[in-house]
């Protein structure tokens, strides 16, 4: 009897059971898929770096013992879509028994369980044995259309895996050091901060490829790659991370800076964030593995990592990333359709190239051209804020998310862009809509120091268009935010100015808001 067990490009997790014997009769697949590169525009590296891993992750497997089929896009663009491609491997093969790992995309969970279905032989979908909460377990911990909070959640997560637990309480004496870690990077800051662990991985058969296939991407690259696509990579980036950002991680978090050069030369896009995401995502690290490890760095540090560093690590994995999962999974597929705020307008295209004199906007987006990443409050509070303050459609927020960021995933893009980012969910992820003017920007960054506009005006010609914008949008959904009491400030502000200001800053807005595409 053969088998055949399917491995998507985001799983690949060599401590998977699966792999524990070697079986002459169990045949791995592994594709290069055009319906994977192509179902929104991603960018270059993400491609390369997807397809670099599953090719390396298939090496290791052959040099294991396992028998393992990989197929590229020559070999797969005959094919429409991937059921098309495993019938016809099935046949070829003299397949009995088809196996796969649970998808962690929606549409990819729906696409194999109704081929899975029409098989003549044998079928199983099994765990990814990835996260902490096995896809079985998340509705015992959300549920449909109902509003959650992280908080709750995460300590809940805390206590059942005992992490950072003394007996039943949080070690340090509290269960979020949040407000230690909010710290805007001075001048003397710049220079601490380490340079990235950078790899130098050769894609340029993988790029040709792309460009034969003529799948259309966006961003930039050379002819290497600088993410770890392999096991031993991105091990070494998380030791790297531990030893030489952790200890400032919490600390400069949310910090953003634009004072340290350009593409490949400089650390202020890469600051003491750990960039593992990549190979978390892809699972060729685990949560576990990374949460121990960082853990373990804190109680050898003597001192040096402190509790608010890395209880902001561990918060960001065993809680907001399994948190967006089960957020995801049992909200979908209908979650991909809310636009609780009616958003409709375009996506200015300059988020294509950064063409902008937003000084903010263009930083933001010119690192993710440049790297295919930007750090949480860069997405959440600079791209993010701008697309919520304008009001831009949900789906175009969603796809361009998706394909720009290195480890956009739809399970964890969606809930951060529609839920948390954009407040379309209605609140289901958050309690408020993460609105801020100019001034979050200029607290937590130096982007407004060299700013074509003034973060201190509002109104005038060169005013600061988050301002105007930031008191529009707030005005225009009054009625689904007043009632929140994190507002109530907000909106008795705005009593406080008189008539005629209120509107020269809705004039204002309104003709930001009609000329987008030449901020």
């Amino acid at each position: 009897m053969k088998h055949l067990r399917l491995i998507l490009g985001d799983q690949l997790n060599a401590s998977h059971s699966w792999y524990k014997t070697v079986d002459n009769n169990t045949v791995y697949l592994i594709c290069e898929l055009h319906q994977e590169a192509s179902y929104v525009t991603h960018h270059i590296q993400k491609i390369a770096a997807f397809f670099k891993a599953m090719e390396s992750f298939a090496t290791a497997l052959s040099k294991a013992g396992h028998q393992v089929i990989y197929l590229t896009l020559d070999d797969t663009a005959q094919y429409q879509d991937l059921p098309h491609l495993l019938e016809t491997i099935i046949q070829q093969q003299q397949i009995s028994q088809f196996s796969y790992q649970q998808p962690d995309e929606y549409r990819l969970a729906q696409q194999l369980a109704a081929f899975s279905q029409q098989l003549a032989i044998a079928s199983t979908c099994v765990n990814s044995e990835h996260f902490y909460l096995a896809h079985s377990e998340l509705s015992s911990y959300f549920k449909t259309n109902t509003k959650h909070r992280l908080e709750h959640f995460y300590r809940a997560m805390r206590r059942r895996f005992n992490l950072l637990m003394d007996g039943e309480e949080p070690h340090g004496g509290q269960w979020n050091f949040d407000t230690n870690n909010r710290c805007k990077l001075k001048a003397k800051d710049l220079a601490q901060i380490p340079q990235p662990l950078l790899f130098d991985t050769n894609v340029t058969e993988i790029l040709e490829r792309i460009n034969r296939h003529q799948i259309t991407t966006m961003g930039h690259i050379g002819s290497n790659l600088l993410w770890p696509v392999t096991r031993a990579s991105a091990k070494a980036l998380l030791i790297y991370f531990c030893q030489y950002c952790l200890p400032r991680f919490g600390q400069f978090q949310d910090a953003m800076t634009g004072r340290l050069g350009s593409f490949t030369d400089d650390n202020g896009w890469s600051l003491y964030h750990s960039r593992l995401s990549f190979a978390l995502n892809s699972k060729i690290l685990s949560p576990q593995q990374v949460v121990n490890t960082a853990i373990n760095a804190y109680h050898d540090s003597n001192g040096d990592i402190s509790i608010a560093q890395i209880e902001g690590f561990i918060r960001q994995i065993l809680g907001w990333r399994e948190f967006v999962r089960g957020i995801y999974w049992l909200n979908m597929p209908t979650y991909r359709q809310l636009n609780a705020l009616d958003a409709k307008r375009a996506l200015p295209s300059w988020f294509w190239n950064g063409d902008t004199t937003m000084r903010c906007q263009q930083q933001a987006i010119s690192q993710s051209l440049d790297y295919s990443y930007a750090h949480h409050i860069q997405r959440l509070m600079v791209t993010d804020n701008f697309c919520l303050l304008t009001g831009i459609a949900p789906d175009e927020v969603d796809n361009w998310y998706l394909g720009i960021y290195i480890d956009a995933i739809e399970w964890v893009e969606l809930p951060n862009t529609r839920g948390m980012s954009q407040f379309a969910d209605g609140g289901i992820v958050g309690s408020k809509a993460y609105a801020a003017s100019g001034n979050y920007i200029n607290k937590m960054s130096d982007y407004c120091q060299d700013c074509h506009y003034d973060v201190k005006q509002i109104t005038s010609d060169n005013a600061c268009p988050l301002n105007a914008l930031y008191w529009h949008f707030m005005l225009q959904h009054q009625a689904q935010f007043a009632n929140n009491p994190r507002n109530s400030m907000v909106y008795a502000n705005w009593r406080k100015r008189s008539p005629t200001v209120q509107e020269e800053i809705l004039v204002k807005a309104q003709h930001l808001l009609a000329n987008l595409e030449q901020l």
